[in-house]
């Protein structure tokens, strides 16, 4: 039912919010504790605000209504900012983040570690390498589980 529920939304919700100038990062379609999740990750270049969700939202729930993604089942929508640490996925991505420092996660241990810290310096569709301290690491990207960036305060 999510795969169904998230290609309707691709095809018919996704255009509708890229014609209003965001990027839709992700559509995830999820149980939470509170009931069925329709939710809504945007973005764009200057970042998003509260009154970017909110506008997204009033525009996209009645087309929704009208288009029943989930066959009457209710659920919750949300429309919201991927956040800082959102992961790296699109090329877009790993362009923001090059040359800075960001966490890889490995499916498998490798050396005796899952995680590794350092900086972006080139990335293809198979490989990513990182700089740590003066050594470069290239990991192949299906054996990756998570790639996000290190945020420090």
């Amino acid at each position: 039912m999510a795969k169904k529920v998230k290609s309707i939304c691709e095809e018919k919700i996704v255009p509708i919010i890229e014609d209003m100038g965001y990027e839709v990062i992700e559509i995830e379609y999820a149980k939470k504790s509170d009931g069925m999740n329709l939710t809504f990750y945007i973005d764009k270049d200057e970042g998003i605000d509260i009154q970017d969700c909110e506008l997204v939202s009033k525009k996209i729930d009645p087309i929704l209504d009208e288009i029943n993604p989930t066959d009457d089942v209710p659920y919750i929508l949300n429309v919201s900012s991927p956040g800082i640490d959102r992961p790296l996925t699109k090329e877009r991505d790993f362009i923001r983040n090059l040359n800075k420092e960001i966490s890889i996660t490995l499916f498998s241990k490798m050396n005796g570690k899952k995680v590794f810290e350092g900086i972006l310096i080139s990335y293809d569709d198979k490989n990513i390498t990182i700089k740590i301290a003066d050594e470069n690491f290239t990991f192949e990207r299906n054996k990756i589980a998570h790639i996000v960036p290190v945020i420090k305060f």
